[in-house]
């Protein structure tokens, strides 16, 4: 008498563990990475008139205000609640200048808490980052 082994049985569990193994580690990258909000929100400071207007932007979309147009690529707060910080990827253009050598008079990472790390050197506006949220 032959002995049959049960494989179609071994086959499924085996199959069931692998499906469960993929679920799980989907779940701790997942967790792991950060994410990006989707709106940001800036304090700008026209020196000449001392007059500060907040505004909000969407996360990748342009936003003109008087000679600046800003577009903000990125936005993270961190996941520490004792001392948040905000750090956003921000670009900015000046519409009067004709320089073709400067793209940009700002293209660089920005933090909530202290700005002077990366200097908006403008001699008209100051631009601050605020908060970012979803």
């Amino acid at each position: 008498m032959l002995i049959k082994k049960n494989t179609k049985a071994g086959k499924v569990n085996f199959f069931f563990i692998i499906i469960f193994f993929i679920l799980l580690t989907n779940n701790i990258i997942a967790d792991t990475q950060i994410k990006s909000e989707t709106t940001v929100e800036l304090s700008i400071l026209d020196k000449v008139s001392s007059k500060n207007t907040n505004i909000k932007i969407q996360v990748g979309e342009e936003f003109s205000f008087q000679n600046l147009n800003i577009k903000v690529l990125k936005c993270y707060n961190s996941e520490f609640d004792d001392d948040p910080e905000v750090t956003a990827y921000m670009q900015v253009k000046d519409t009067t200048m004709n320089n073709n050598d400067r793209v940009f008079i700002f293209n660089d990472w920005t933090f909530a808490s202290s700005p002077s790390i990366r200097p908006f050197d403008h001699p008209v506006y100051d631009v601050w980052l605020k908060k970012c949220y979803s």
